[in-house]
């Protein structure tokens, strides 16, 4: 894999890539950043080791000015502005200059539908965070107490957050009591955040206390046997028809709400948006649900259609702040969870401050999925990078050649910090253990320190290329 990359958009995603590549300590990447907002990019030159180009990214010679030329040595570009038509023409030019591998951010769904129109358009990836952050937030309703949720094995297996509640039956067992007492508990423990800092990947000697924030991984099926003994009490119950609010019914809100409608069928949806024009088109698309034409801070309204004791009320609306402010107001209205979705990565991070439940991060989404295709060679499926505790998931099918392939678990040393998480295997999804053996074309989850994930990766045999 070549490393040279040129980035057009410096905005939260932009950033967030070229800050993993250009920290690398191999310096393995030349990193080139496009951005046309002149202050903008005064700004990034100083936060960021990489070279800045001043200009429209959808314009030949300011790309040629970072090295895109017929015969140069770009290996890949990555568009991530907040235009389609930039970021779309942008790959355009740099595939005819020859450019390996060229990835697309696309906001429009339009765009991702159809596979074709990367093909015809040469461009490797087009990539839209409207699905995946869809997916999170209806794992984040369904498991009323998580903090933060993630799919794995596309769908069969899912990691959560959640905090220990004061009346768990774990509250001061070991890991290894756990799993004796409770063997019918569905999951890994990954990483145990305690309130006093000592944190880590745990081992059986690990005690749980109250409060902890656990990242546990399950298979789908076992989700509620999980929430059952760290939050009892707390299952959540919108499968039952309790209300769901969606305040934004723009193509994100709209995509959450086809979500939600898939996985829990005729739940009590309402759909606030200030457009009215909207709204029409919202209420052919969504018969079953009510719709309608107000400010998702309107108390009156809100009170009106049940947001006292409601399982979720989501904030989908273009503006960070808005979503977050209605959110906070929205939980001391009484709704059981407040789920803001956010761009900016500081945001996210105050969140839990506010009393706010969860705050999903598009960009965070859009950025693992770009990194993916530049970190991992073929053999990786899926890439996460969890901000909050430093550490990373990734989904790797075993090549034959894998040093792993063929061996259990317990005559595999991966070292503290490292763990394999959770195994697909055809239809069939495991929890690991020491007598477990790994087989040719295994997808395996894999949970790691950043600084533990170039090693544990390349066993597994998905060289890494990353920091």
């Amino acid at each position: 894999m070549g490393n040279n990359i040129v980035i057009v958009g410096a905005g939260e995603v932009g950033r967030s890539i070229a800050r993993t590549l250009s920290t690398s300590p191999s310096d393995e990447y030349n990193v080139y950043i496009v951005e046309q907002d002149a202050g903008k990019a005064a700004r990034i030159k100083d936060e960021l080791d990489a070279e800045i180009i001043c200009g429209n990214g959808a314009r030949p010679n300011v790309l040629a000015k970072a090295g895109v030329i017929a015969g140069g040595n770009i290996d890949t570009l990555i568009a991530c502005t907040d235009r389609d038509e930039v970021n779309m023409l942008s790959c355009w030019i740099a595939k005819s200059a020859g450019v390996r591998k060229v990835i697309s951010r696309t906001r429009s769904l339009e765009f991702t539908d159809r596979s074709d129109w990367g093909r015809k358009l040469g461009i490797n990836a087009m990539i839209s965070p409207e699905r995946s952050i869809s997916r999170e937030i209806t794992s984040l309703i369904r498991v009323k107490g998580a903090v933060k949720a993630a799919e794995l094995l596309g769908g069969r297996g899912m990691m959560y957050s959640m905090r220990l509640g004061s009346k768990s039956p774990l509250i001061g067992m070991t890991l290894k009591d756990m799993r004796l007492k409770f063997p019918d508990l569905p999951a890994v423990f990954v990483y145990v955040e305690h309130e006093d800092g000592l944190s880590g990947v745990p081992d059986g000697s690990t005690v749980l206390r109250e409060n902890d924030i656990c990242y546990a991984v399950t298979y789908s099926s076992g989700t509620e046997r999980l929430q059952e003994l760290l939050q009892p009490g707390t299952v959540a119950d919108v499968s039952k028809g309790r209300k769901v609010f969606i305040v934004g019914g723009g193509k994100l809100g709209t995509q959450i709400a086809l979500m939600i409608k898939r996985e829990f069928g005729n739940v009590g949806l309402r759909i606030l948006d200030k457009d009215a024009q909207r709204c029409v088109r919202l209420s052919e698309e969504f018969g079953e649900a009510l719709v309608l034409n107000a400010d998702g801070a309107d108390k009156r309204v809100l009170t009106e259609e049940g947001i006292e004791g409601c399982s979720a009320y989501i904030c989908a609306t273009n503006s960070d702040e808005l979503n977050m402010i209605y959110c906070v107001m929205a939980k001391e209205m009484g709704a059981q969870k407040t789920i803001a979705v956010v761009k900016r990565a500081d945001y996210q991070s105050i969140a839990g401050t506010m009393g706010i439940s969860s705050a999903v991060n598009t960009n965070t989404s859009l950025a693992n999925v770009m990194l993916q295709y530049l970190l991992y060679e073929d053999h990786a499926l899926a890439y996460m990078m969890v901000d909050k505790i430093k550490a990373e998931m990734l989904e790797v099918k075993l090549p034959p050649e894998a040093d792993v392939t063929g061996r259990t678990l317990a005559d595999i040393r991966l070292g503290k910090g490292a763990v394999v998480a959770l195994i697909g295997r055809g239809e069939e999804v495991l929890l690991p253990a020491g007598n477990t053996m790994l087989r040719e074309n295994d997808h395996v989850i894999l949970f790691a320190l950043s600084e533990m994930m170039p090693g544990t990766a390349k066993l597994f045999g998905a060289e890494y290329h990353g920091h």
